[in-house]
């Protein structure tokens, strides 16, 4: 039985006949009621029917989730106050987190600031919940011995590159999100051969990453054309997610020891970037050019390979 399973349908009716407390995290991209064309009438609807359309979704999502679960609520500015008070005040949720989602480019606007974030609400059901801080650190920007070398926690800001469309990757889909976020929550929320729902699949983006990372993915998606969207991006081979944190391959300062930091550099790549083998061969290059180190020598050639574990 495949580990990501596809339903077309709508979310709040597929999910009602859903067993309860059965999905250890939930991330969930909805429509923001923009007027965007999604193949539904749900991102055009007036003030009380969205409010309504979200308490519904949001309640049968609390349903399905195991008492120990997390959900990420993505949500534009003009309803996410509502989503919270739904999720805080209407369902009785724990607020961890607000998370920004910052990227380089966005809408342009000639009178007022354009717009460059999103926000991620993250709740959970109890206080007895999965973070795997040690899965999603980010590398220190200097080296101290009584720093964690490991890395330091992410922080709720984030940024990531949107899934330009002159990416290889770019679906036909108005609002596809970068693996790499969804990449960031699973691994924080979730374990190995954990359950997975995505209510709003989209282009699929949660699924794949689901795929990559060895949990069960189900994602509930509306539009029949989005459904084969995703089910080919399921087929692609993989190559490494198509967005990362650039602080992934932030190489820390001061590492003059030679051996400390090709100790280091040997655990980086494990640590940092092991869904991004695309972005290897950049960081070798800024190891090169910050280290000043021009010929391969043999420590500078075993970095990458798979030999015995390093700790500090």
């Amino acid at each position: 039985m495949s580990k990501q399973n596809i339903i077309l349908g709508d979310a709040i009716e597929q999910m009602s006949e859903m067993e309860s407390d059965s999905y250890n995290l939930i991330i969930a991209d909805p429509p923001y009621n923009l007027g965007k064309a999604y193949g539904n009438n749900n991102d055009s609807l007036n003030f009380n029917e969205y409010l309504e359309f979200s308490q519904k979704w949001l309640s049968q999502a609390y349903r399905v989730l195991k008492s120990s679960g997390t959900i990420y609520v993505f949500m534009g500015f003009r309803f996410i106050s509502y989503v919270y008070k739904i999720l805080s005040e209407n369902l009785d949720m724990h607020f961890n987190s607000w998370i920004v989602w910052h990227y380089t480019q966005g809408i342009g606007r000639t009178k007022g600031f354009s717009p460059r974030h999103d926000d991620i609400l993250m709740f959970t059901k109890s206080t007895d919940f999965t973070f795997n801080l040690d899965d999603v650190r980010v590398p220190q920007k200097y080296y101290r011995n009584r720093n964690n070398m490991r890395g330091a926690n992410p922080g709720d800001v984030w940024q990531f590159s949107h899934v330009h469309y002159c990416n290889g990757n770019r679906q036909a889909h108005p609002t596809q999100k970068p693996e790499g976020l969804m990449e960031r929550m699973i691994l924080a929320s979730s374990g190995s051969g954990d359950k997975i729902l995505d209510p709003f699949l989209g282009s699929g983006t949660t699924l794949r990453v689901c795929q990559q990372l060895d949990r069960y993915g189900t994602g509930i998606e509306v539009n029949p054309s989005y459904v084969e969207v995703a089910k080919r991006r399921l087929q692609q081979p993989f190559t490494g997610f198509d967005s990362v944190d650039p602080r992934m391959k932030r190489i820390p300062k001061d590492l003059r020891d030679k051996i400390i930091r090709d100790n280091y550099l040997h655990n980086h790549k494990k640590w940092f970037l092991s869904n991004h083998e695309n972005e290897i061969e950049e960081f070798k290059e800024k190891v090169t050019s910050l280290y000043n180190e021009n010929e391969k020598s043999y420590n500078q050639q075993k970095l990458f390979e798979e030999e015995e574990e390093y700790y500090f």
